[in-house]
């Protein structure tokens, strides 16, 4: 790809003199500067271009990306278990240390309650409020659990006002591991 820069920038260049040659029997020296600077224009642009990701980056790789003067890998996580009873939410710095903790059942729901969507938003509104309230602005989100509450604690936490940088499903699948129980019979 360097390569290809290079020649399209030397192909400009000669370009470039081709028509200054011409036009400075005429005198125009303006059009000579104009198409170096916009040649140069384009060779950093496509720099710019290349060093773009869509995609998060890996821990431990630097990257010019950074929310609120911290780095991806420096960024508060935000741990949702979303279990078919319940829903946790855990806030934590980058290294690990609780921030907030709360749950649908510590939010005062009772029973089947706990396990709406409704019950897993209240959870989420709260630990966002909380997270915000200690300084935290911007989280990552790291969602395990196939429960009823996994988005709706994601929009949850939006709420509380905390902006979601990126969201990582962590959801452990077996790969036929344990053996079933025996079918019950009725």
């Amino acid at each position: 790809m360097f390569r290809l820069n290079c020649a399209l920038v030397n192909s400009a260049g000669n370009v470039c003199r081709r028509v200054a040659a011409s036009v400075n029997a005429s005198g125009g020296v303006l059009l000579q500067r104009s198409l170096h600077e916009s040649a140069a224009r384009l060779q950093e642009s496509q720099e710019s271009l290349n060093s773009f990701s869509h995609f998060p980056p890996l821990p431990g790789q630097d990257s010019p990306l950074q929310w609120g003067g911290k780095r991806f890998d420096e960024l508060p996580v935000a741990h949702i278990k979303a279990t078919y009873n319940n829903t946790h939410i855990q806030v934590t710095d980058s290294a690990g240390q609780s921030l907030v903790r709360t749950s649908c059942g510590t939010e005062g729901f009772k029973n089947i309650k706990k396990s709406t969507p409704v019950a897993a938003q209240t959870a989420g509104l709260s630990a966002g409020t909380k997270a915000t309230a200690k300084g935290v602005t911007f989280v990552r989100v790291v969602v395990k659990g196939l429960g009823p509450g996994r988005q709706a604690a994601i929009q949850g936490l939006t709420m509380g006002g905390l902006a979601v940088v990126s969201i990582t499903d962590n959801t452990p699948v077996p790969h036929n591991g344990c053996r079933p129980r025996k079918a019950r019979r009725t």
